[in-house]
């Protein structure tokens, strides 16, 4: 078990290191393009991992905890939300997929709103 949590550290690492480096990229403009790139290459990724695991008869737990759990989330959580999103639809839960997709974007704005609020009242 404690060696899980080396293989998702070390992967986390790798994945803010990434985002950090697109973060570089001297685009600037008022869309938020970089994140967007962000976040489509982070569930582009954790798609292709999903489907190695699927396709292939023995994974090392290890490589799934390293690039899923720990790339990935390192790089954004966004492809989490949407590895989710795509499984609930695929499996023809469209009532809670739906529910899930709708809510997660405004409870998450939400959360913003709240966190700047707070943080300007404290400050």
């Amino acid at each position: 078990m404690p060696l899980n949590f080396i293989f998702v550290a070390l992967g986390g690492a790798a994945g803010a290191i990434g985002r950090y480096a697109v973060s570089l990229l001297p685009v600037r403009t008022e869309f938020p393009a970089l994140t967007f790139v962000t976040n489509i290459l982070g569930a582009f990724l954790i798609g292709f991992i999903s489907g190695m695991t699927e396709s292939r008869k023995k994974v090392n737990p290890h490589e799934v905890l390293f690039w899923k759990t720990g790339v990935c989330g390192g790089f954004t959580t966004f492809s989490t939300f949407s590895l989710e999103s795509y499984t609930l639809l695929h499996n023809k839960k469209y009532i809670m997929g739906s529910a899930y997709m709708l809510l997660s974007v405004i409870c998450c704005l939400a959360g913003v709103l709240l966190g700047r609020k707070l943080a300007m009242t404290i400050s």
